[in-house]
């Protein structure tokens, strides 16, 4: 059964949250301050399929908390704000965030943003036999259905939106897409931050991915348009 971690200081809205994710047929558990949440993701690091996080929480803040999320786990993120601040939203999402809700939302609207991210973020066992689709490209090899990315034969340890990035572009070989056009396709929202955001994504995937950032080989940027994949490659 998949698991979700909450993690939010509001202990009303947690005791609601577990409720209705546990008639989803998932698993929850809660934490009520960023260190206890850090330790049961700790404790159920084979388990938990998404983490919900809030920023506004006493101690330890959900950007920190983030932080060291991502310092050893690519499990999606489904950040909460409590304000409309795009400041807040843009700063999840620099730091690794998968995905973003603005209190108060409603409860359909969490259960489809959570069913979402497993339903795009859980690895599934392959059956014996069948094939994965899996790409190809001069010194790297992209699993799709693993959600794995080997460089010079070197696993590669992405976040959940560094790995859709990187796939949508290398889907897309050779072709030139906008800042816009990639946000509305990777983050599948309406565009509604500014371009830096994007600019910062593919930099933190250029130093996983790229022998030599500064120079790029994979993803090449397009000036004054956007960026694409290498046809090369």
């Amino acid at each position: 059964m998949n698991r979700v971690l909450v993690i939010d200081d509001d202990k009303e809205l947690c005791a609601l949250m577990k409720k209705c994710i546990e008639q989803e047929n998932l698993s929850a558990i809660i934490a009520h301050e960023g260190v206890a949440g850090l330790r049961l993701l700790e404790d159920n690091k084979e388990l938990c399929s998404l983490v919900i996080l809030d920023v506004m929480m006493p101690g330890l803040d959900g950007f920190h908390v983030l932080k060291k999320i991502r310092e050893t786990s690519n499990v999606p993120v489904l950040m909460l704000t409590a304000k409309s601040d795009e400041g807040d939203k843009v700063s999840g999402l620099r730091l690794g965030a998968d995905d973003y809700l603005t209190k108060p939302f409603s409860l359909t609207e969490l259960m489809a943003r959570i069913n979402s991210l497993i339903r795009r973020y859980t690895t599934l066992n392959t059956p014996a036999g069948l094939d994965t689709e899996v790409l190809q490209f001069t010194g790297m090899v992209v699993d799709k259905g693993k959600r794995l990315v080997f460089v010079q034969n070197m696993p590669v340890e992405l976040t959940g939106k560094e790995f859709d990035l990187l796939l949508f572009l290398a889907t897309n070989k050779g072709r030139i897409f906008t800042k816009k056009q990639i946000y509305t396709q990777v983050w599948e929202d309406e565009y509604a931050f500014d371009d830096s955001n994007i600019m910062s994504f593919i930099s933190k995937l250029r130093k996983k991915i790229e022998s030599d950032p500064e120079h790029p080989f994979y993803i090449l940027t397009v000036r004054g348009v956007g960026y694409r994949f290498n046809q090369e490659a």
